[in-house]
């Protein structure tokens, strides 16, 4: 590692402040059996793995034509040098391109670590998560984001009087990756998480979690009766006519249950009297056997699940507060408000008792969990081992979301607490404080191309540095202009680039001067859009699928700096109006802005001022000196990037660089382009289980491997490994 001599670093650092460990949870929790609720969380969550894992053991295997190359050598063996000396923080500045996800990967690979990678969005989550699979593809890669399609949470507005019930549309396919990828935590030590901010929200906990698995051996005596009991008290539903995910079915002496966490396979018990006979994997839809298995283990259908026990002493401490809380408000003279909580807390506890939840259970985790009141509450971080390795990706943007997160959701809760919707106990159903997750977090990489100013005190503005590209492209040249005539000098600019085969792209202040800009090049003769947020974000995409297959010549927008987003075909970025500072001019955002030119050899970036601003300085200072080390080591090297020129898109997918998003231009998928994709999954899935039915299990499974693959592509994520039949080959779909 080296500490940054310049001004611009040590300018960023900050007063450091000793962040005390908070008191952390009491109380263990014994599944299945009616003891007290006595929980201990120290802090990195030591988690208690079950004694018997048979997957565990296996090692990281990192499969890859390539060597480190550039920057990532030195990279590699700075970071594995930290973690070796037990450093707690570490920040990999790298541009884009560099390969930073190489060389994760390479350190994944070498300390032999369960790893959580945080992204701050869904897109370049799945992004990571295809890269992770391709590079591990014989380990556990798992993938955890939110799971609702839709949300609209829980609300009351007293200005007027307007209550908002919850409303909700969850993926399946998600839910699966989740339950996927908090069992691998318990059962495997190869796992690598990618994760959204999703992971910091409260989940059910890991000790009732962990304890509420059935283990089911071939051979062993266990009766076909006790385990119907167990498989309801976790949540499985039976369902003898439609089978899927989180569902059992009898026939007989033979159960037939769908794990929570497989996408197409399902486990078949046949039973011999009280003895469990065989155990076979099954194709849920066609019954084809699979495989013969000998143990398996069975995780519940819900991370919520609570046994029984747990159920009744919650509802004894929820009773209590649900009286001292009416009492409160009748002495406050809120009747209304008062009759409100108590029936709406009676109800509720008349279903937990009946079936084992209710409506909003998350709003009871605290006595579930038997957490003091303002205590942390159940997250994936506490299904992590001690010795889990924390990635936090484009981290100059996660931080700013992690500190976020508690203040909206506290703000709501309250209010509904406040006017009798929710006791007072909901507020504690709630993301991690940022101070909490601080206390949490193992040894930790921060990976960003401008790291932030809370990253760098932390290591005390100790980096390592990752600049140099494999390919040899090197960052933009910065051109400043002044800002008179700059709508016509720009409209040069892009008919210069355009008459090259290049795209423009061009950032705005405003959403008028957006779509203003837009008119005015339009009426020029240019092929223009723009984008800004009142845009769609599936509309986003197509823009900019239908930018880079050459629709548009000139994008235009707010703030397009996308981290992580590549359009190799970019070969000018304007940046309008550059000397007003702000958070869209920042040094940060300019750094990100001008790197989108870093993808094309005659990439350039200009930007229009009438005075240079500290932002701007720092900006073009940072980009200037990386633009000089990049071409010292071409030289020293003898790498001419212009010499690969015509073949820069080949270069430009090589797993050097898999650490941004090139957006899909659509041409496989052209039929479906315009067409609404769940009302056409809809469709598949009638068909489907029309096709099985009628027993044509050959077409019902080619169905199946269909709506896998558009169900992937739909979330972002590399179309999964589906299992054909083995009596067909699957039909090609796409343009011939």
């Amino acid at each position: 590692m080296r500490r940054d001599e310049s001004k611009l670093f040590t300018a960023l650092l900050l007063d450091h402040k000793e962040i005390n460990s908070i008191s952390l949870f009491a109380s263990s929790l014994r599944t299945f059996a009616p003891t007290a609720l006595i929980m201990t969380f120290p802090v990195m969550a030591d988690v208690l793995r079950p004694e018997f894992r048979p997957e565990s053991g296996k090692k990281f295997e990192l499969v890859s034509d390539y060597i480190p190359a550039g920057d990532q050598p030195q990279a590699i063996a700075e970071l594995l040098a930290g973690l070796e000396a037990g450093t707690k923080d570490q920040v990999l500045l790298g541009v884009t391109g560099s390969g930073k996800t190489f060389t994760v990967a390479h350190v994944i690979q070498t300390v032999q670590r369960p790893t959580l990678i945080l992204a701050p969005n869904k897109t370049l989550a799945a992004q990571l998560y295809g890269e992770m699979k391709s590079f591990f593809p014989n380990n556990a890669v798992e993938y955890f984001v939110s799971f609702y399609d839709y949300y609209q949470p829980e609300a009351y507005v007293p200005r007027t009087d307007t209550y908002i019930e919850k409303e909700s549309t969850i993926n399946e396919q998600i839910d699966r990756m989740r339950h996927s990828a908090t069992r691998a935590l318990l059962e495997r030590d190869d796992v690598i998480i990618v994760a959204s901010v999703s992971c910091i929200y409260g989940i059910g906990s890991v000790e009732t979690y962990s304890k509420m698995v059935l283990t089911l051996q071939k051979g062993a005596a266990q009766s076909r009766d006790d385990i119907l009991r167990s498989l309801i008290e976790m949540h499985y539903k039976r369902n003898d006519d439609s089978f899927g995910r989180g569902f059992f079915r009898v026939r007989g002496d033979v159960v037939e249950v769908f794990p929570s966490h497989l996408e197409d396979r399902a486990w078949r018990l046949s039973f011999f009297g009280d003895e469990l006979e065989s155990i076979t994997e099954v194709d849920p839809l066609t019954g084809e056997k699979i495989a013969q298995m000998e143990v398996v283990k069975l995780y519940a259908n819900s991370h919520y699940v609570t046994p029984k026990p747990t159920i009744n002493q919650a509802i004894t401490h929820i009773k209590r507060d649900a009286k001292i809380r009416v009492e409160e408000l009748h002495e406050a003279n809120k009747l209304i408000e008062a009759q409100r909580i108590g029936e709406r807390t009676q109800f509720d506890m008349e279903m937990m008792l009946a079936t084992g939840s209710c409506a909003g259970i998350e709003n009871y985790s605290r006595y579930l969990t038997g957490r003091k009141p303002g205590e942390a509450p159940p997250t994936l971080f506490e299904y992590l081992p001690k010795n889990a390795l924390l990635i936090l990706d484009e981290s100059h943007v996660m931080i700013p979301q992690l500190n976020a997160m508690y203040k909206g959701d506290y703000a709501r809760k309250s209010t509904l607490s406040e006017f009798g919707f929710r006791l007072p106990s909901c507020v504690d159903n709630r993301p991690l404080k940022f101070e909490e997750w601080e206390a949490f977090r193992p040894q930790t990489i921060f990976v960003s191309a401008t790291p932030g100013p809370w990253e760098l005190n932390q290591t005390g503005g100790v980096f390592t540095e990752q600049i140099v590209r494999p390919t040899g492209l090197t960052d933009p040249p910065v051109i400043i202009r002044p800002t008179e005539h700059q709508v016509d000098d720009l409209l040069a600019e892009c008919r210069l680039v355009v008459g090259k085969g290049l795209r423009v792209l061009v950032t705005t202040l405003t959403k008028k001067m957006a779509e203003a800009l837009t008119e005015y090049m339009g009426e020029a003769g240019l092929k223009v859009c723009y984008i800004h947020s009142d845009v769609e974000t599936l509309e986003r995409i197509e823009i900019i699928r239908d930018f880079r297959l050459g629709v548009y010549d000139v994008l235009i927008g707010i703030n397009l700096l996308r981290e992580g987003l590549d359009i190799p075909e970019c070969g000018l970025v304007a940046i309008l109006d550059a000397d007003k500072e702000g958070y869209l001019r920042s040094r940060t955002s300019l750094i990100q802005t001008i790197g989108r030119a870093a993808r094309n050899i005659e990439g350039r970036a200009i930007l229009y001022a009438d005075s240079i601003t500290g932002s701007m300085k720092a900006a073009i200072e940072e980009t200037d000196r990386r633009r000089e080390k990049q071409k010292e080591y071409n030289i020293a090297h003898n790498i001419t990037p212009e010499t690969v020129k015509k073949e820069i898109s080949n270069i430009l997918h090589s797993a050097y660089e898999a650490d941004y998003l090139t957006v899909d231009t659509g041409v496989a998928e052209g039929e479906l382009i315009g067409k609404d994709i769940k009302s056409h999954l809809k469709a598949l899935h009638a068909k489907m289980n029309e096709a099985a039915s009628n027993l044509e299990f050959e077409e019902a499974a080619r169905l199946r491997d269909e709506i896998h693959r558009l169900e992937a592509r739909e979330l972002g994520l590399a179309a999964p490994n589906a299992r054909p039949s083995k009596r067909f080959e699957p039909r090609k779909r796409g343009r011939r």
